[in-house]
């Protein structure tokens, strides 16, 4: 199955705030993991935030899968994601 990447407002933010390194090994390795999400996803045992969780190094992406669309609520670093 095909999927679409879906970004809300606040995460366009974050990514705003992002070094540009940061931004561009971020997207090389969410483009590999759209080909299946749930192989390197992690469920998230509270749900406020989203389902699940991808791990990119020190940096967290907190996402839902909605059909085919993958809706990215948050993008920041470990330490600040779950506040």
């Amino acid at each position: 199955m095909k999927y679409r990447l879906v970004y809300t407002k606040r995460v366009l933010k974050d990514i705003e705030k992002l070094d540009s390194v940061v931004k561009k090994q971020i997207g090389n390795k969410i483009l590999l993991l759209v080909k299946n999400p749930l192989k390197n996803a992690k469920k998230l045992i509270d749900s406020r935030l989203g389902q699940y969780r991808w791990r990119i190094g020190n940096y967290r992406i907190i996402f839902d899968i909605e059909g085919a669309d993958i809706v990215i609520f948050r993008m920041r670093h470990r330490k600040e994601i779950y506040k």
